[in-house]
């Protein structure tokens, strides 16, 4: 066997692909008793640069752009080569995968990227691609084996309000899907990658786990690992590809490594640091170790992990609509809530070296009647009873007492954001002036009037807000054939990494809808070819 891709998620499906495609035999191993990851549970939308569709549609972009616009928000953190290796690849890649059927995506071209201000961006979007259904039937034995959180997506993410949609699908339509067993978001993406491998005789190994490289002569050349109580040593000759995710669910890793707390990540708790470990034994260097996906998340008590761990809900629509704030323990505002969810991490990992804290942890949702009779929250839909775990009062006074904020703030922080709802310009800081901002808001009202509104209809709520994150984005450095280099910056024979286990070549920028899993895919493939052509050779 020449490749031994460890980490069944969508980098790894991919790798193996890649690999065998380009004429290597391959193994494909994962410790759950189910594939897919963080992937598998995602809204499965992809960022690519420069794709045909943009050109189909008109729709100018180039390697040059995206490079300008990564360079624009760069903080010294990105490899140049191993970020063009993504720019130029991942047009390549998504040809790759179309042509055999292993991806089927379409543009979403009203989604902007985040940093719109940016030399190279593409305000009115173009880069963040939605996966159409698909049909998990064709899986036969397998369509029970990837990992999911709940009842299936029956809507691709652009039908929803997440992509610009409105969330309205005919019930009859909605019975067609349900009777066929079509999916959406990541389930979609995780499954058509699956019968691309299962078509070419590649079946994923479950349940293998317990991790350890197999290195001779300073060369990796396998894996020690181990199903059930048996460990056993599987060899691959040209070596072995790390897509194990990362190490948000691994307090040591996260205290050792991360800028701030990392609470209630949204990811599912097997993402605990395996790949790193092994690439670290193996003499690996690090980058970007002080990042992540950040994603403000809402804890759902009555939701578990299969594990027995409690279920973070990433906060995206939620807090950007108009009649809610979010404001600190202090009961005061302290960012724009519109804002792009992984930059808002920023603001809920300031540190006041006076109290030796982090003030705007925790962080509150506050809304009012207005909000509740029209939005969504969580999966809670308007009229629906509210779980006692939201808090609620007839007065802003009332309601900042049973949640423990300044109750002088409170009321006053609500007073000042009402005036400036009022005049569709919020001062403080600056919510509604972008097309992201209101993006995500009530797109039936115009303007700033999409994300701003007066909180002034008891009675009022109140959640909790923790920091999350999609998972990590720190890992084993890499070199632009996604080949892991040690300390020194030279590769490891033998050792290749794509997804959340390296150090990710966007650096810390998520880029757009799709950020983390444009340049999973991407290196995925890359890492198949790499490893293929050792075979090869």
């Amino acid at each position: 066997m020449d490749v031994l891709i460890i980490g069944a998620g969508a980098a790894g499906l991919t790798a193996a692909l890649a690999a065998h495609e380009s004429g290597a035999s391959v193994r494909l191993i994962e410790k759950q008793d189910r594939l897919g990851g963080t992937a598998a549970i995602s809204g499965g939308v992809v960022w690519l640069p420069d794709h045909d569709q943009m050109a189909a549609q008109g729709i100018e972009d180039s390697t040059a752009a995206a490079l300008d616009y990564f360079l624009s928000l760069d903080h010294g953190e990105m490899d140049a080569d191993v970020l063009s290796a993504f720019v130029q690849e991942a047009g390549p890649m998504l040809s790759f995968l179309t042509d055999i059927d292993a991806i089927s995506l379409t543009m979403m071209p009203d989604y902007p990227d985040y940093y719109e201000d940016r030399p190279g961006a593409k305000a009115d979007g173009g880069r963040s691609l939605d996966n159409d259904l698909f049909d998990f039937t064709t899986l036969g034995e397998w369509k029970d084996r990837v990992f999911d959180h709940g009842p299936a997506p029956r809507m691709m993410l652009r039908e929803t309000p997440l992509g610009g949609g409105s969330g309205i699908v005919e019930p009859e339509e909605l019975q067609r899907r349900d009777a066929s067993d079509l999916r959406g978001w990541g389930q979609a993406l995780v499954g058509r990658l699956l019968k691309a491998c299962l078509d070419r005789g590649i079946e994923p190994v479950l349940g293998c786990g317990g991790y350890r490289l197999s290195i001779e002569d300073g060369r990796v050349t396998g894996a020690i690992v181990e199903r059930g109580s048996k460990q056993e040593t599987i060899m691959a000759r040209n070596g072995v590809i790390l897509a194990t995710g990362g190490f948000e669910w691994n307090d040591a890793l996260k205290h050792a490594f991360l800028r701030g707390p990392l609470e209630a990540p949204a990811s599912p708790p097997t993402n605990r640091g395996d790949g790193l470990k092994m690439a670290m034994a193996a003499g690996a260097g690090l980058g970007n170790m002080t990042s992540a996906w950040w994603v403000p998340t809402l804890a759902i008590p009555e939701a578990q992990w299969q594990s027995g761990e409690t279920r973070n809900m990433p906060v995206l629509i939620e807090r950007t609509l108009p009649h809610g704030i979010m404001v600190n323990r202090d009961g005061q505002r302290f960012c724009n809530e519109a804002a792009n969810y992984s930059a808002l991490a920023g603001a809920f990992h300031a540190f006041d070296p006076a109290t030796y804290g982090y003030p705007n942890l925790p962080a509150y949702l506050i809304f009012d009647s207005q909000y509740r009779e029209r939005y969504q929250l969580s999966s809670f839909m308007p009229g629906t009873p509210l779980p006692d775990w939201v808090a609620r009062a007839n007065s802003v006074d009332a309601l900042a007492a049973q949640i423990g904020v300044d109750a002088a703030n409170l009321p006053a922080t609500v007073s000042r954001f009402n005036e400036q709802a009022e005049r569709l310009d919020d001062q403080d800081f600056g919510r509604g002036k972008t097309d992201y901002d209101r993006f995500y808001g009530d797109r039936s009202r115009a303007g700033a009037a999409a994300t701003l509104g007066r909180l002034d209809k008891a009675p009022y709520y109140a959640v909790e807000i923790r920091m999350g994150a999609l998972g990590t984005n720190g890992g084993a450095k890499t070199n632009a054939q996604a080949q892991i280099t040690d300390v020194d910056g030279a590769p490891i024979a033998g050792l290749f990494g794509a997804g959340n286990v390296i150090s990710a070549p966007t650096g810390s920028v998520y880029a757009g809808a799709g950020g983390t899993l444009g340049p999973a895919l991407t290196f995925g493939y890359i890492a198949g070819r790499a490893a293929a052509r050792r075979a090869n050779q």
